[in-house]
């Protein structure tokens, strides 16, 4: 049998959004086997990438710690050696300011096939996205493009007597270059405009001159950005529409599985919807279901998802075990959340039982969700409270509680302990029994891990304390790399300008013990009532990119 060749794939990942990726690079991504992306790649390309892909983060950040050129060439040929399909992901175009030559010559040396994909380069694209054409046929018969990264190094004179320039990393040099133009006699009253993060819902622009532009623009970080510099700049007015609408394409269940440059799906059509052009971070379990993210995503919303909790069975069965053998000395059955009853009915299946075990005991669920999950084991529950809130179960509860026996399957770790000594307050013999663990997850979805990192993450969605127990302590690795200082204190600065939404009470008040605020909580403490608040949210405050 011949040995498997591998292959290399140079991939331009376009300005910003994913909506501007590459046929080729959508098709290329699908069956990909070892993925080494930059850091200004949109975060939901990570999420077209097979499960089984490894995810390998070396963006290069300004005063940021960052893998060596070298050794990003080395993984390269290591992993194309190994016959893996590889792709090296990068923004805008790979040759435009992308480092290829060394990538591609260490693939030449090593005899690795090797692929390279165009992108839409933001130098390009920025301006278009900011109504600014780099061609006129009065006031630009030319435009160059470069990068400030070294600015001693660029010839200024030359530069000076063009009619439009295109400045790529140029954030952290504006005062620079302003003062090298000026000093060759460029006019104080040139048009400038700043794109940063051109072609993202984070998009803003500013507009001024050379002489007014650094001072506008004081103290805002403006990386990444796009610089254009010319007569040009003053005609964007006349050239845009009334209001610069980026329509975005949520990916939950949009792309089916994809055979090798075949069957590309339609590029669906997003109208207006009341989430567009938000990127939202759901918090959820591992491995559970994306009926959150699909209630989203229909609402326009860009959805990264990030398993914050990860379910298992409890370190020992026995309490449940006694428990079930006992089955008909209780009188109710709380049922708390999905977990509580899927793992209450495998035991209950381990012992030769089923549902007709429960017969002459009564059930009370929390939610609806929760008595969906009910009734997929046959079974109507007996009582749902009408705020779906575990506090208000006792506040309703339809019988008098004294002299009856509750058994409450819950969470290893323990919980509801309101519920559990108001019942018992009201003369209820409650027994607790584990029947499942909770515990925070060893890995960080790349996809989450980026946005997180880019600041592009707009909302981050909690269904319960858990969940935000275990995103602050995964977050934290995130915003401490490089950091200094006190993690609590680095994870609400980090999180400063994000929309922390809630399902509900006991979930906002972790929120507000943890991150220090909670923004959104829904009305109904349901996956859809979260959705109508962060809709509510969103309606009060405006969507869309706008300046």
């Amino acid at each position: 049998m011949a040995e498997q060749r591998g292959k290399v794939y140079l991939i331009g990942a376009g300005p910003g959004d994913m909506a501007y990726l590459t046929v080729k690079a959508y098709h290329v991504l699908a069956y990909v086997q070892v993925l080494i992306y930059d850091a200004l790649v949109d975060a939901q390309l990570l999420q077209l990438v097979p499960p089984s892909c490894l995810n390998l983060d070396m963006g290069k950040r300004g005063g940021k710690v960052s893998t060596s050129q070298t050794e990003i060439n080395n993984l390269l040929v290591q992993y194309c050696q190994q016959g893996k399909v590889v792709v090296r992901l990068k923004s805008g175009d790979p040759f435009i300011f992308g480092r290829c030559s060394s990538e591609i010559e260490a693939l030449k040396a090593a005899s690795c096939e090797f692929e390279v994909v165009p992108g839409i380069s933001s130098a390009l694209a920025a301006p278009l996205f900011a109504g600014i054409p780099l061609t006129d046929p009065v006031l630009s018969r030319c435009f160059a493009v470069f990068t400030s990264h070294e600015p001693s190094c660029l010839d200024w004179e030359a530069l000076s007597r063009l009619e439009t320039l295109v400045i790529l990393m140029g954030g952290q040099h504006l005062s620079e270059i302003v003062h090298r133009l000026l000093q060759q006699g460029r006019s104080p009253i040139t048009p400038v405009a700043i794109i940063h993060w051109a072609g993202t819902p984070q998009q803003k622009i500013w507009t001024g001159t050379l002489e007014t532009i650094v001072k506008q623009t004081s103290g805002v970080s403006l990386s990444p950005a796009v610089i254009v510099i010319g007569e040009v700049v003053g005609v964007r007015k006349y050239l845009q529409p009334e209001k610069i609408y980026l329509d975005y394409f949520p990916l939950t269940n949009a792309l089916p599985a994809r055979p090798m440059f075949t069957n590309l799906p339609p590029i669906p059509h997003s109208p207006s919807v009341p989430l567009s052009g938000k990127t939202i971070l759901v918090t959820r379990s591992v491995g559970q279901s994306s009926e959150f993210t699909q209630l989203l995503a229909a609402s326009g919303a860009n959805v990264i998802e990030m398993p914050t909790l990860e379910i298992g069975p409890p370190s020992s069965w026995s309490a449940l075990d006694h428990a079930i053998a006992h089955i008909s000395d209780f009188h109710w059955l709380i049922l708390t959340s999905t977990n509580g009853i899927e793992y209450f009915f495998q035991r209950l299946m381990a012992h030769g039982k089923d549902a007709r075990a429960l017969t002459g005991i009564k059930i009370a669920v929390v939610g609806e969700k929760t008595a969906q999950s009910l009734k997929q084991h046959s079974l109507q529950p007996d009582f749902i409270p009408p705020n779906f809130v575990a506090d208000s179960l006792v506040a309703n509860f339809p019988e008098e509680l004294t002299g009856k026996k509750v058994l409450f399957p819950r969470v290893e770790s323990g919980g509801r302990e309101v519920l559990v000594k108001e019942l018992t307050a009201k003369g209820a013999e409650v027994i607790e029994v584990a029947a499942y663990q909770s515990c925070c997850p060893t890995n960080i979805p790349a996809s989450a891990k980026l946005a997180l990192h880019s600041g592009t993450v707009d909302v981050i969605t909690f269904a319960s304390s858990k969940t935000v127990q275990f995103f602050c302590e995964l977050a934290q690795r995130i915003f401490s790399e490089n950091s200094l200082g006190n993690e609590s204190s680095v994870l609400a600065n980090s999180l400063e300008s994000v929309c922390i939404a809630s399902i509900g009470p006991q979930t906002s008040q972790a929120c507000r013990s943890l991150i220090g605020r909670v923004d959104v909580e829904a009305e109904e403490h349901t996956l859809d009532g979260l959705t109508q608040a962060l809709i509510k949210w969103a309606t009060k405050w405006g969507v869309g990119s706008g300046e």
